[in-house]
This record gives C-alpha cells, sequence and structure tokens, in this order.
C-alpha cells in the first residue's frame, strides 16, 4: 500500500473527506497545521543546518552569543 500527504482547503475537505468514503480508499490520519508534520520538518531543517556548520558549507554561533539571545 501507498500513502500521500495531501494539504486540503478547509472549504473543500467535507467533499474531499466523503470522496475518499465513496472510493472505499483508506484514510489513515488528519493533520492539522501546526502539528507533527510541522515539528518534523523544523526538526530536519535544524539537522541540515548542523551538517551544513560541520561541513563548513556555513558559519556557526558561538555558544555565549546564542545563549545572549535568550
Amino acid at each position: 500500500m501507498k500513502q500521500i500527504t495531501l494539504n486540503i482547503p478547509e472549504n473543500m475537505y467535507s467533499f474531499f473527506n466523503e470522496l475518499i468514503q465513496k472510493l472505499g480508499l483508506e484514510k489513515v490520519k488528519e493533520v492539522s497545521e501546526g502539528s507533527e508534520v510541522d515539528v518534523l520538518a523544523g526538526i530536519e531543517a535544524g539537522l541540515k543546518e548542523v551538517k551544513d556548520i560541520e561541513e563548513g558549507k556555513i558559519k556557526g554561533r558561538a555558544l555565549h552569543d546564542f545563549l545572549n539571545e535568550l
């Protein structure tokens, strides 16, 4: 089985949900904005930034400077 993630406009959600049911497709789970998808994307971006810093592609900041921003 394959899985697709779609962003559905609010005004089309009920129609799309009904279509899924009529086609006999399995609805895995609903994900709303600001949920785990956004968190995972943020973590992925952070890990890429760390990798880029380690490879010297971008310059990191000193811990002291970072803590002073807080």
